[in-house]
Order: structure tokens, then sequence, then C-alpha cells
């Protein structure tokens, strides 16, 4: 999702001129009476959670040392566990039917091959499998899911992880693909009951029928269609994703026991009881928005939620995880995201705390870190 930018309306406090602290987020912040705020005494955070921040400022959110200890009220439905089984299950009857055809996109480092697999309902889903030009031995795979609105794109683009010698696959969301990027080529051929535009209240009137359902499960069938093509190795298979794609990776590491790894980036589709009363920016917003017309619905909204909430999903994650989180992101509160950080249920997980950034969160200093820490997983 596009960056927003900050908030320049009266009253809002300036940036001024002044020596940044250590690091390159450090910065000077004007307050009403034209004092400075100085930097105060600073202790450093443990390791499993890397920040740069040294001075107090205004946030949108929790400060750090209450992040560190933040810990979602989301209640779990009881039978979260028996619904997901259930889910499965019902797409596990499909055949896979997974078809790879190869793309001529004039690259010659690395070849690309168009996907179809059957998802949710059977129904035909897009991707993109991106492989090192001439690799012969199976390959450690990447399952990278997309942001909100946007779509797999175009054959030649995103060749970051192919250029690694991974295996890369790319899965393209249902319905979406016409918000940016190069689009999307994946119909979601499910109706639903009246919806505020977008995707977030699509079906949210019973868990069955939300839009999520759909998505979470065509996101375990891309796995299961990835580790199926011959030069993929799916004993070292890692899933990724940025803001919705870090939600959905989510999603994946709770109910594939198998992952060697997982990385969500401003994950998004976390902790909704707080998401929803705490930002108005979009698309959290939506579920608002909708029960601004829909009265007296919001309890039943709250718990058709709470089975795709990425905080339930956190507790059941079996594999070393890598998260980020940015303290001015108003798309994606960082408390939604510590909360998901907090119930990730493997020991080996960290979390990078991008100090002064919105949704961009780390961006390519993000993929810097990506690129060295999966060097010990896959």
């Amino acid at each position: 999702m596009a960056p927003h930018g900050r908030d320049t309306s009266p009253g809002a406090f300036p940036v001024v001129a002044g020596v940044p602290a250590t690091g390159p987020t450090g910065r000077w912040r004007a307050v009403p009476a034209g004092r400075v705020v100085r930097p105060p005494t600073y202790r450093e955070p443990p390791l499993s959670i890397r920040s740069q921040r040294r001075f107090t400022m205004a946030l949108f959110d929790l400060p750090l040392e209450e992040l560190r200890e933040y810990r979602s009220a989301s209640a779990e439905p009881r039978d979260f566990d028996a619904f997901w089984d259930r889910t499965l299950r019902e797409a596990r009857r499909h055949e896979l039917d997974a078809r790879f055809e190869p793309v001529d996109t004039g690259l010659s480092t690395v070849q690309v091959y168009d996907v179809t697999f059957a998802g949710f309902g059977g129904h035909p889903v897009k991707g993109w499998l991106r492989l090192p030009a001439g690799a012969s031995q199976p390959l450690p795979l990447v399952v990278e899911f997309i942001g909100y609105g946007g779509g797999r794109g175009l054959a030649h683009e995103d060749l970051l992880w192919a250029s690694t010698g991974r295996a890369h696959f790319v899965m393209d969301t249902r319905g979406q693909g016409s918000a940016w990027g190069g689009g999307g080529g994946t119909a979601d051929p499910v109706g639903a009951a009246p919806a505020f535009p977008g995707y977030m209240t699509r079906g949210i009137d019973a868990p069955e029928n939300y839009y999520y359902r759909r998505v979470f499960t065509d996101a375990v069938r891309a796995v299961e269609t990835a580790r199926s093509h011959p030069l993929t190795d799916a004993a070292r298979t890692v899933v990724i994703g940025e803001s919705q794609g870090g939600g959905i990776s989510l999603a994946v590491g709770g109910l594939l026991p198998d992952l060697v790894a997982v990385a969500p980036d401003v994950p998004f589709l976390c902790d909704f009881p707080r998401a929803t009363t705490l930002t108005d920016r979009h698309p959290y917003r939506e579920i608002g928005l909708f029960l601004r017309t829909h009265r007296g619905r919001a309890e039943d909204a709250l718990r058709t939620l709470s089975y795709f909430d990425g905080v339930h999903f956190a507790a059941r994650g079996r594999a070393p995880a890598l998260f980020s989180a940015a303290l001015e992101d108003q798309t994606c509160p960082p408390s939604t995201v510590f909360a998901a950080f907090h119930a990730w249920a493997h020991r080996d997980k960290a979390i990078e705390v991008y100090d002064f950034n919105d949704h961009e969160g780390g961006g390519p200093f993000q993929e810097e870190r990506k690129l060295r820490w999966l060097r010990a997983y896959a």
C-alpha cells in the first residue's frame, strides 16, 4: 500500500532543523512553547526489538516502552481450530490442478512460469513462479503474498528473491489487483451480502461467508502448489508479505506446521478490536463505515473477524519469525503489529522497529534485513 503523507493540519508540530540522534532517523521536533525536546536517558532495548528511537515525540499509538508490554484483548473463538480444519479439508477435496506454463519474458537470468491452481472452492487462482535460469536441483522456496488492492503484477517484475538463488512464488489475490502495480488476474466468483466498498466487509455476516476465508485458503493452496514443482524444496519453505500480505503470511504460518521461517512486514488484519477503533484510515475504516450504516451489528462483525485475526494465527506459529513495525503507521498501527509479535508462539522471533516511518515501514532497509536473516533458514 502506498505511504500516506504527514499531518500538516493547523496545530501539527513541524519538524525543525537540529542535530540528529545516533542513526539516520533522529531529529528535533518543535513544541508549542518554542522549546526543543531533548533526548531522554536511553536504555538499550532487548535484542529481539531493534529500534533507533531516541527522542520523545507525539506518537499516533503507544510509545515503544508500552508496545513492548502490550497484549491483545482479542477473544479467540472456541472453535477456531475446528473452523479452519474444516475449511482446509473442504478445499483439499478439489484436485490442486497446478499448471506451470513457461513465459517468454526476455529475461536471461530468471525463468518465469505462469501458474494456475485450484484455491478455495476449486476456483482458479493465478500466480508467478520465478526460478534462477538453469536451475537443476530443488531450491529453497519463498512464497510471497501481496498488499491490499494489488495483484501479482507482470511476469518480469519483482526479481529480488529469484536473484538470490531461491524459487519465488507470488500469489495473486482473488478479486483484487486494480488499485496499484501491474494488476491481477484472479476473479472472486463468490457473491456476498451488502458490504461497504472494498474487501473488509464482504461476507462479514458470518465466518463461513467472509472474504478472507477464501483468501487465506487460497494462500495455503498456493504454498502447496509451489511445493509441487520439481525445482522447489518443500522442506525449506518461507512465507513473506507486507501489509495485507503480512497478515496473510501470519495466517499461513498458523495453518501450516512445517514452514522454516515467516516474515510479516507491517502486517494488516491483526488485533481487530483495537485496530477498528484506533485508526480512521482505510482499509480498517471500511469496517467502521459499514457499522455506521448497519447499527447494532458490531458484536456480530467482531465475532466474524475473530476467526481471521492474525493474533490467533500467531499463537499457532511454529517457525522462526521476523516482524517489522513502523511507529508512525496509521494504516496498520504498531500496537496491532506488536500484538501479533507477542502472540507468536515460536521462541525464535524478532521485530524491526522503524521509528519515524508510516506504512511504508522499512522499505529497502527491511528487504536487506530479510536477505541477511533468511540465510540461516533457507
